[in-house]
């Protein structure tokens, strides 16, 4: 099947399709090449402590013969505690259009915050392993092809008063930060974090940060600034390895 004309065909549409730091198989029979793998979409996955996550894991491979459809199971693991396998096992491939050697298989995966992720140790990077076949027989498998970060839900709250407030006068501004605790299967405050007070103007379009503030007991925050003009207060929290990032919707306090 593999004659010198064909090998050369696949050879210059996969060297077409590629792109810089595109994957490269572990091992390989032929070939057969893993070209590029995606999770989330490019996305950080965040979990929280009730509802379930779905995700695409998402294979593109090309092979002079076609890619066969049901190829090996991928995996999306974080050491011994964590391990999600695809929803449905076969995947959805489709082969390119222009290049029907090539194809991109489409999983869906679901992560549980109550079965997947056994304890807080496994938020940071999960990794996938996938393996593709080809309709000739050929063989890739590659572990490590692609990481993900799967983070914990964080929520965050905030309050300025007194609404309304006179010109000049001392505006306090509170809030609480938490994340989710995968073991405990409660929201749970999150100190010693740097989290940013923005300010937007009323009518103005971006925000500015005022100053930054790290939480106290239980996730609080407190600070307090002097009252200028009408205008919008939110924080906002970068996040950490383990933490995914959130930002408050606004408070408005009507200066007079």
């Amino acid at each position: 099947m593999r004659t010198s004309a064909v090998a050369a065909a696949v050879a210059g549409a996969l060297s077409v399709f590629a792109v810089p730091g595109a994957a490269q198989a572990d091992e390989h029979e032929g070939d057969i090449r893993i070209l590029k793998v995606v999770i989330n979409e490019g996305h950080d996955i965040a979990l929280g402590t009730t509802e379930a996550k779905k995700f695409t894991l998402q294979v593109t491979a090309g092979d002079d013969s076609g890619i066969k459809e049901d190829f090996t199971v991928p995996s999306l693991w974080n050491g011994s505690k964590g391990l999600v396998l695809p929803d449905d096992p076969t995947g959805d491939c489709v082969p390119r259009a222009d290049t029907p050697t090539i194809s991109t298989c489409t999983y869906r995966m679901t992560l549980r915050p109550r079965i997947d992720p056994q304890d807080n140790t496994t938020a940071g990077v999960w990794k996938a392993n996938v393996a593709v076949s080809g309709n000739d027989g050929d063989y890739a498998g590659m572990d490590a092809a692609a990481t993900v970060k799967v983070r914990r839900y964080a929520k965050m709250t905030v309050n300025a008063s007194p609404e309304p407030v006179k010109k000049g006068r001392t505006l306090t501004v509170t809030g609480s930060l938490t994340r989710a605790n995968w073991e405990t299967y409660k929201y749970a405050g999150y100190t010693g974090q740097s989290v940013k007070l923005q300010f937007r103007k009323k009518g103005a379009a971006a925000y500015t940060t005022v100053k930054t503030v790290t939480t106290g007991s239980s996730g609080a925050l407190k600070t307090t600034v002097k009252a200028g003009t009408d205008g919008y207060w939110r924080w906002s929290f970068a996040g950490t390895s383990t933490t995914h990032p959130v930002t408050t919707t606004a408070d408005y306090v009507d200066v007079r």
